[in-house]
């Protein structure tokens, strides 16, 4: 996966997989039919605001919403670009663009993974298998899905789990899966070609 949103409000934190191919267009709000449905976020109209693949790159406008949108701390009006790493703020909830289209720099403290075992691998990847599975908006897997699936015991992914938060630097709060996930994305150690 190469661009994702990482949305962070109310309701917790996901992660939503971005399809970068002409056309493509995400739309953002409380009302169902969005593809990125913030229901939790009362201070969200029902359609916010839409992203837009242009090529070269994401837009986002504001569909005239109640509250606005803020990119960047700045209200926006008709379409504007962005870039790696940009915040936009709709009502409560924070919505970061993630993105490696070639001609946008990467994220400030973006860097390469670190070495990692076999087994913690095949833990990442199973943790992040769930945006690959063609679901918009995402969580990354439990404990119980990953053990599932690599047929170990929960336990024993929980202690990879603690290695790998050491490893990427993730301190205790809420929504570390998540954090990981996204970090391991972000940083190359899952890639489409994993799952």
């Amino acid at each position: 996966m190469n661009d994702f949103l990482e949305v962070r409000g109310p309701s917790g934190t996901a992660i939503v997989p971005l399809a970068g191919e002409p056309g493509a267009r995400v739309s953002v709000g409380r009302g169902p039919g969005n593809t990125v449905e913030l229901a939790g976020d009362p201070r969200v109209s029902g359609q916010h605001a839409v992203l837009e693949w242009t090529g070269g790159g994401w837009c986002v406008s504001d569909l005239g919403s109640r509250n606005g949108t803020l990119l960047g701390g700045e209200r926006i009006h008709g379409l504007r670009a962005m870039r790696n790493g940009d915040e936009l703020l709709l009502g409560r909830t924070r919505v970061t663009l993630r993105s490696r289209a070639a001609d946008q720099p990467a994220t400030e403290g973006a860097e390469p993974p670190p070495m990692l075992t076999p087994r913690e691998r095949d833990v990442l990847v199973a943790l992040c298998r769930p945006f690959f599975a063609g679901r918009t908006f995402a969580q990354p897997a439990s404990a119980r899905q990953v053990a599932a699936e690599l047929v170990v015991t929960e336990d024993a992914v929980q202690q990879h789990l603690l290695r790998l938060y050491r490893k990427f630097g993730l301190a205790e709060g809420p929504d570390r899966r998540v954090r990981l996930a996204a970090e391991a994305l972000e940083r190359g150690a899952v890639t489409v070609a994993d799952v």
